[in-house]
């Protein structure tokens, strides 16, 4: 089914591709610009390094642009190739529906065909754009925040490699508990 999908995507396939891109490009920026930070308060500020305060500062401006810019890029790129996506879609479901036999098309209501064609397709269209932005931009701000604590100190950075996990279980579980614990609850 997922092969079927994937399919209408077509000529929407180069901007499915750069949406991500994007993506991981402004995570990785926004988890940089911190480091700018420390070093016009370490290497500036303290010392009194006028020069230095601003040449970090002018490329902490221009590494925030980017960062919007690149932002506001993925925004546009993936709600294009959403919409494109949906267009196709919903072009081939409706070829398809006028493939159907008589016999086929007394089985389902009109109603549900327009629904069909429309709000499922409108769902679909949202689930896309959410997947090429959102399900990058997580695992990336992830990986790159790992690399960055690296960075500052490795030590306390396995503790973080360590602890996280271990952390997504125990919310796991809390997930699953809570719904009987509140159903208990309300029985007394």
């Amino acid at each position: 089914m997922l092969h079927t999908l994937m399919q209408s995507i077509r000529e929407y396939k180069r901007l499915t591709i750069l949406s991500p891109i994007l993506v991981v490009a402004e995570a990785a920026i926004e988890t940089f610009i911190p480091f700018l930070m420390a070093a016009i308060i370490d290497q500036g500020i303290r010392p009194g390094n006028l020069s230095l305060v601003v040449h970090v500062g002018l490329l902490l401006l221009v590494m925030a642009m980017l960062s919007l810019v690149m932002g506001a890029g993925a925004s546009w790129v993936s709600s294009q190739a959403a919409a494109g996506y949906a267009k196709n879609l919903r072009q081939d479901l409706f070829y398809h529906i006028q493939t159907f036999s008589f016999q086929n098309l007394d089985r389902f209501s009109t109603s549900s065909l327009v629904t069909r064609l429309t709000t499922d397709i409108t769902n679909i269209q949202t689930a896309y754009q959410m997947l090429i932005r959102i399900a990058f931009r997580a695992p990336s701000m992830l990986i790159f925040s790992i690399i960055m604590a690296f960075t500052v100190n490795a030590e306390m950075a396995w503790l973080f490699v360590i602890v996280v996990p271990f952390l997504a279980l125990a919310d796991a579980d809390r997930q699953q508990i809570t719904p009987a614990f509140s159903a208990g609850l309300q029985t007394l």
